[in-house]
């Protein structure tokens, strides 16, 4: 994901070749470090995310077998070479995501945008050990021409990645009866097309036990439909941007104030739902106060569960849910047809309920 530009930063703006000239304004040239370009803390976070993802991807791999929590492995109670097993599911989530973020920089650096390279973030947190990553661009984006090239090209060079890993992952995972409880991956149109396509009918009662790999690629659908949220800064506000002009603004508040609240009270019923209708004959006969207890439990548990979209619609109050002006320019023909196109498969990547409990 690019990093939100500054609208008020008029250094080093990119402009489209169409455009009128600016009036010239005389400056001094920005002062070099001596030192040159500072990497160190791009290879730091990304060494940290590289370990978390590792994690994570043992915990996916080994399942119950092996204790491969942090405590264990800090303590010493599990060996750390089984973190190492992890490699089946963080070597392709992390190829999904610097295809990604890549996509970003060469762009950026074609239309000579400076840009930084990416800055990982680590999450020593399942389900997937990373909150993914940021390029931070200096300067403000004035063509809107440029501003499609720099958007779509992350999300397109990772979806690229993304479905054949999907694809391998599915046709190496089992379909099993569901018992018990447990969390439900988000489904899109093009994460049901590829399991109908790759698994078969699935019968009822039973679903897709995703191999790791599978996980992965599912996780690089879920990124980049996060990415192609049509508000502010996100690569789907830039391309939206692109299209629309300043009407894209509108689009932003409307899927910021009303869009995401709305898919976040529904996902709260239907998990809470969901798990009334599991539990519901052990809550039968009970006394009220613990019916109640239970029910505030299962209440507080489909929040948790539901708590994506109110998380974004928090960041996004921070963030901005608009975008800065660029200047007065059109997309031609082939870029339109990309942008369109960008916007189509957020369509198809759109996950009402990105997780669920059953």
């Amino acid at each position: 994901m690019a990093e939100p530009l500054d609208p008020l930063d008029p250094a080093l703006s990119v402009r489209d070749p169409q455009s009128p000239p600016a009036p010239v304004q005389a400056s001094l040239p920005p002062r070099e470090s001596s030192s040159g370009p500072r990497y160190w803390l791009n290879l730091v976070l990304f060494a940290a995310t590289v370990l978390t993802v590792f994690q994570v991807g043992a915990i996916w791999a080994v399942g119950d077998a092996v204790d491969v929590s942090w405590t264990a492995l800090l303590s010493g109670a599990s060996n750390p070479r089984w973190i190492l097993s992890g490699w089946i599911f963080a070597v392709p989530l992390l190829s999904i995501l610097l295809a990604h973020e890549f996509g970003h920089y060469i762009a950026a650096r074609i239309h000579h945008v400076p840009a930084s390279l990416p800055f990982f973030i680590p999450m020593p947190l399942p389900p997937f050990g990373t909150m993914g990553a940021v390029i931070r661009m200096r300067g403000r984006i004035t063509s809107r021409n440029v501003l499609l090239d720099v958007g779509a090209a992350g999300p397109l060079a990772g979806m690229a990645v993304a479905i054949p890993v999907l694809v391998w992952g599915l046709l190496h995972s089992e379909v099993k009866l569901v018992t018990g409880h447990g969390m439900q991956e988000g489904q899109c149109l093009l994460y049901w097309l590829l399991k109908r396509l790759t698994v078969g009918p699935i019968p009822d009662g039973h679903d897709v036990f995703l191999h790791p790999v599978a996980l992965a690629g599912w996780t690089g659908l879920f990124v980049t439909m996060i990415n192609l949220l049509p508000v502010g800064q996100l690569d789907g506000g830039h391309i939206a941007y692109a299209l629309f002009g300043e009407r894209q603004n509108k689009l932003a508040s409307w899927v910021h104030g009303l869009a995401l609240p709305v898919l976040f009270a529904v996902n709260v019923g239907l998990n809470l739902a969901r798990s009334i209708a599991t539990s519901w004959s052990d809550l039968v006969g009970q006394p009220t106060l613990v019916a109640l207890y239970t029910g505030l439990a299962m209440l507080s548990s489909a929040a948790w569960a539901s708590a994506f979209w109110l998380v974004w619609f928090v960041l996004l109050r921070f963030i901005g849910k608009a975008h800065p002006p660029t200047e007065p320019s059109s997309l031609g023909p082939v870029r339109t047809v990309v942008a369109v196109a960008s916007l189509v498969l957020f369509v198809l990547l759109f996950m009402p309920t990105p997780m669920s409990t059953y």
